[in-house]
């Protein structure tokens, strides 16, 4: 692939500036995010289409958890060997394929019941990871990627919360799980037309060279601190509804707690959209850290109802406010962004590593272990952050904004 030339100068007003080579237009950007919330569509569904599968006695209980890591794992794996192995070239081409094969494997779906859904799903993540892959090789080579995947994060969430909506009161009822599947297909078909407008291609990194290949050994840390601060958060939240209930609360209490957190994402997304490009990532962390700790201690005490929920909406924001500041902190400790080519897929796996971790210190009468864990790792990952940011080269690499002074 020959380089994109480097920028000389900033991009318009009406343009994306690209750390190097020229700027995106806005129909390229906002192809690349829209790939990537149709990537993503499925895992806001997990919950309702695998239960669905289940009643029709198509799915065992533990099947449901299983598919759904399967499918995650699947997703992140291919995300991060394609940043290693694939080069950005042919993009257009690259998503087409992938849309018709991921179509293809969503109808076969149809068909699919007991180890036969296992291994359909989890084919699946291969082509949703590769276009995954070219939304994150995107906002990875921009100049403010916090901004873009702030985007990404809330085009996400109201894409799969109103997908959720649309199944539960008027699909699942009518058509099971067959037509759920038929409606991720047909929203995996909508790539297709997203796929023209896409980049043909992504140039190289800012600090030269291409964004292919494996990661320094800095920015392998940077992943790892991704991976326990990301993994804390799954793990506490697929316990809220039982952490309710060992609080003298009810499930209904519980569900409320979850949807109102989901609801408060939607504003998270939209503040850390605001706050890109002018707060340090490090002060998000430690800001977003205390308001997790805040809410993991009143989970661990026999809270009321109001107070539950508040703080598990608090926790909501919070998630999609520090989410997006992940990637800067790829950027800044590997500099080529091949770290931050593999944030995405990092995130993706903590949705496993998380709860798989989670399993090893819960049982039925008590699932407070759930959030020592949680403090634990998120105690991990402020560290490491902290120590890769007061470490950080003094030097920027050419095309990156000045840091924040916030």
């Amino acid at each position: 692939m020959t380089p994109r030339p480097a920028s000389a100068a900033p991009a318009p007003d009406h343009l994306v500036a690209e750390v190097a080579g020229p700027p995106f237009v806005p129909s390229e950007a906002a192809a690349a995010i829209v790939l990537g919330v149709l990537a993503l569509l499925i895992s806001g569904l997990f919950g309702l289409l695998l239960a669905a599968l289940s009643e029709e006695g198509r799915l065992s209980a533990s099947g449901i958890g299983l598919t759904a890591m399967l499918e995650a794992l699947t997703t992140g794996v291919v995300t991060g060997a394609a940043g290693i192995v694939l080069k950005p070239v042919r993009l257009r081409t690259v998503a087409v394929i992938a849309t018709l094969v991921l179509v293809a494997i969503d109808l076969a779906t149809v068909r699919a019941s007991g180890a036969g859904v296992l291994l359909v799903r989890a084919l699946a993540g291969v082509p949703e990871g590769v276009l995954l892959w070219i939304s994150i090789g995107f906002i990875s080579r921009t100049a403010t990627p916090e901004r873009w995947a702030a985007m990404l994060f809330t085009g996400m969430g109201l894409t799969q919360l109103a997908a959720a909506t649309g199944l539960s009161a008027l699909v699942l009822p009518r058509f099971g799980a067959n037509g759920g599947y038929v409606v991720v297909a047909v929203g995996a078909a909508l790539c297709l037309l997203v796929a023209p407008f896409l980049p043909r291609s992504l140039g190289a990194s800012a600090a030269g060279g291409e964004t292919s290949g494996s990661p320094p050994l800095r920015g392998w840390v940077a992943l790892a601190g991704t991976l326990v601060m990301a993994g804390a958060l799954t793990a506490v939240a697929v316990y809220v509804v039982p952490l309710a209930q060992q609080a003298g609360l009810s499930v209904g209490v519980g569900r409320t707690a979850v949807s109102v957190s989901l609801a408060c994402q939607m504003i998270g997304g939209v503040l850390a959209t605001i706050l890109a490009g002018r707060v340090r990532y490090i002060t998000v962390f430690w800001v977003c850290g205390a308001v997790f700790a805040a809410t993991w201690g009143v989970y661990a005490i026999h809270a009321p109802a109001w107070l539950f929920i508040g703080m598990s909406g608090a926790a909501g924001l919070a998630a999609f406010v520090a989410g997006p500041f992940l990637v800067p902190m790829t950027v800044e400790a590997d500099p080529s962004r091949r770290a931050a080519m593999q944030s995405g897929a990092v995130q993706l796996l903590a949705g496993a590593f998380g709860p798989l971790l989670a399993a090893l210190l819960v049982s039925d009468r008590d699932v407070h272990g759930v959030l020592i864990l949680g403090f634990v790792l998120q105690a991990i990952g402020l560290a490491v952050a902290t120590v890769l940011h007061r470490t950080g080269q003094t030097g920027r690499a050419p095309g990156l904004l000045p840091e924040p002074s916030a």
